[in-house]
């Protein structure tokens, strides 16, 4: 298993700007894919976006595409989302997770960060 800690949440204005990190730590990522999900109060998990650790090949939600930009820092064994243009629908609790690229479902997860966007 992966141990995944997010920060960064917090509160900001519509239009404002919002950087999450994710330190992972327990195994070595070259395997995996890591991604961020999100759940608003009172509706499913959702997918955010996703990237590979090995090739960096990344994919989103199309409700983000645009607007969140997802990166890993190999040094730090770290993952981040750069989230831009924050509109109050995107707020949720964000989690980072992680999956091994040959299993489909994600099996490690973090504990969730809050973001709160005002309008």
């Amino acid at each position: 298993q992966v141990q995944l800690v997010e920060s960064g949440g917090g509160l900001v204005q519509a239009g404002g700007s919002l950087r999450l990190s994710c330190a992972a730590s327990g195994r070595t990522l070259s395997s995996y894919v890591m991604g961020w999900f999100r759940q608003a109060p009172g509706k499913e998990r959702e997918f955010v976006a996703s990237i590979s650790w090995s090739n960096g090949i990344t994919r989103y939600a199309d409700s983000v595409k645009g607007r969140f930009t997802i990166s890993r820092d190999n040094a730090k064994n770290a993952v981040y989302l750069q989230m831009n243009s924050l509109k109050p629908e995107d707020t949720a609790v964000y989690t980072c997770a992680a999956r091994l690229i040959i299993v489909r479902d994600f099996g490690s997860w973090g504990q969730g960060t809050q973001v709160t966007v005002s309008s």
